[in-house]
């Protein structure tokens, strides 16, 4: 177990002698390409950014309040077993809407909106029919929904965009286009800007995060029944997108809802004790969230969010113009996951402090979430940073774990020649003292030593001791101890002292160089001894060679001045 683990210190020693800083482009390579099939082919990236934009939206200070007007009258499950007893069960008779209807023209609202598709007659009741096509034929701002098949359909289906009453579309737009759709059966609801489309589409995940307000397709503009109401209202509805990431309101029943029964009964009663103007000037949208009646969606907000408040927060997001406003898609997912690791790649390859990079990194990227979840409560903006920040983490946490592990493994393997069952290693140490008035402090040390290990050619560790410190450290001064540790060969104990030899000579430039405070004096000296690579006493060895080394240093000071003129020498005994 001993050799295997001596064996891997020393493979990855030599495979970072090897691959230097390069390993942190390799890895940023990796990260890209990875990035690069995510975007095209896996979509973990995108999963990260509807998960992180549902738990944004959701716990959001500030939510935009809904809309006082928009009134929904729901078909709920009260309402189902209240009318069953006269009506039996949904669908009811269309007289039974048709009366509503009646009931809320009279007081005088701005829309009724159906959210509910009439795909068939009646046959057991065609009066009832008649009547309720008679309401909305004389109604002229009740919409309609159109449900939109699947495209693959488009083929089989003999309804043509043509047939759809005012309709946007180019001068070259193809007349014999059909596609696939279920119109409203009743011709009152065929006119013109009456009808719009009322799908979701939901996310790969099966979330409705968006709403579609266009669908185009061979010259043909299909309009979504929220910006069709706008335009009827004439609310400015041009810079509206395609495809609406919506602005939710709240969780659901946030909107004002009253049950269809209890209006229908009391517009019916001989006594009416609801206000008779309940609904003047209001958005009046007619829908169901019955279990029953299968129209509950999942969505960011809530697991089971009724459908016709979807399509209330997708009108009320129309007319105020305060959809949420993102760039969505591939591109930005892959420009910002491959800066962000790519900026964290210069920093490893660069060697910027490890300490301040740490806090920058980790701030940054707190930051980048704090910035996103403000944009999303105060513009609007969803700032789509999730999957990018984990990238970059993730490169990071790889970076990191190498650079300590490579660390490690150079304090022991950190040589050039030597082989993992070598018995014996040479080192050559060298200290050197930097002398002034005020010590130099961290960052400057640290810049000391970024220039020493540019300077040198042979596989070396450079470390720093402050004069900062505290206790019996502190008396050391500011102290860099350049270590060079090889085979006992002849041509690496050359390769060792030249490389020492020429740092030596390049000192002052170095230190000049770095304008360090108080132009310090700088003494340096050089020590070279053995160590048994297998011995268990192998740190006291470090302690002894690193000893002699400082003594050798300040005995050769000590005898130099000795020798200068009225200097008397002294001897410390041992």
């Amino acid at each position: 177990m001993l050799k295997l683990k001596l064996m891997l210190g020393f493979w990855l020693a030599s495979l970072t002698r090897r691959l230097k800083n390069n390993f942190y482009l390799y890895l940023a390579l990796l990260f890209s390409a990875v990035i690069l099939l995510d975007a095209g082919v896996f979509h973990v990236g995108q999963n990260m950014r509807d998960k992180a934009f549902d738990l944004m939206v959701k716990n959001r200070i500030f939510k935009p309040a809904a809309d006082p007007a928009i009134v929904i009258i729901d078909i709920n499950e009260a309402s189902l077993e209240a009318m069953s007893k006269e009506y039996g069960r949904w669908p009811w008779p269309r007289q039974v809407l048709g009366e509503l209807v009646e009931n809320i023209q009279r007081q005088q609202p701005k829309a009724i909106i159906f959210d509910i598709v009439f795909s068939d007659a009646d046959v057991y009741n065609p009066d009832s029919d008649n009547y309720f096509n008679d309401v909305i034929t004389a109604c002229d701002n009740c919409f309609f929904p159109l449900l939109r098949l699947d495209a693959s359909q488009d083929s089989k289906s003999q309804l043509t965009y043509a047939q759809i009453p005012g309709l946007a579309h180019t001068p070259d737009a193809d007349q014999q286009a059909t596609f696939a759709a279920i119109p409203p059966y009743f011709k009152g609801a065929w006119q013109a800007q009456r009808m719009g489309t009322h799908n979701v589409y939901p996310d790969n995940d099966g979330v409705v995060r968006q709403y579609r307000m266009r669908h185009h397709d061979r010259g043909w503009t299909l309009p979504a029944l929220p910006l069709l109401v706008a335009d009827a209202m004439q609310y400015e509805t041009g810079n509206t997108p395609d495809e609406m990431l919506l602005n939710w309101r709240g969780k659901p029943f946030t909107y004002h809802y009253i049950s269809f029964s209890e209006v229908y009964t009391d517009s019916a009663s001989s006594q009416p004790k609801r206000p008779q103007d309940e609904f003047k000037d209001k958005i009046v949208i007619i829908g169901s969230t019955a279990p029953a009646l299968f129209d509950i969606k999942p969505t960011a907000m809530d697991k089971q969010f009724p459908g016709v408040e979807i399509l209330a927060t997708a009108l009320d997001n129309t007319l105020h113009q305060d959809y949420l406003k993102v760039w969505r898609g591939k591109l930005p997912y892959i420009l910002l996951s491959l800066l962000l690791v790519w900026l964290t790649t210069l920093a490893f390859y660069f060697k910027v402090d490890r300490d301040r990079f740490n806090g920058i990194f980790t701030g940054s990227q707190i930051g980048l979430l704090v910035l996103s979840y403000l944009a999303i409560n105060l513009f609007h903006t969803y700032l789509d940073l999730a999957a990018p920040i984990v990238w970059a983490v993730a490169y990071f946490g790889v970076a990191k774990i190498y650079a300590l592990a490579t660390d490690r493994a150079l304090q022991r393997w950190l040589a050039f020649g030597l082989s993992a069952n070598s018995a014996e290693l040479e080192v050559l140490l060298m200290p050197i003292v930097i002398e002034s008035p005020d010590t130099l402090g961290d960052a400057v040390m640290k810049l000391v030593r970024k220039e020493i290990e540019s300077a040198c050619r042979a596989p070396n560790q450079t470390d720093i001791l402050l004069g900062t410190q505290s206790g019996i450290w502190g008396l050391f001064g500011d102290l860099v101890i350049v270590s060079w540790q090889y085979k006992p060969e002849t041509v690496y104990r050359e390769a060792a002292a030249q490389d020492a030899q020429q740092l030596a000579a390049q000192l002052p430039t170095l230190l000049d160089k770095l304008r360090l405070p108080n132009k310090p004096a700088i003494r340096y000296g050089m020590h070279q001894g053995k160590i048994a690579n297998q011995a268990p006493q192998l740190a006291a060895q470090w302690r002894i060679l690193f000893a002699q080394a400082i003594i050798q240093l300040e005995m050769a000071d000590l005898t130099s001045m000795a020798d200068l003129p009225g200097t008397e020498k002294v001897e410390t005994p041992i």
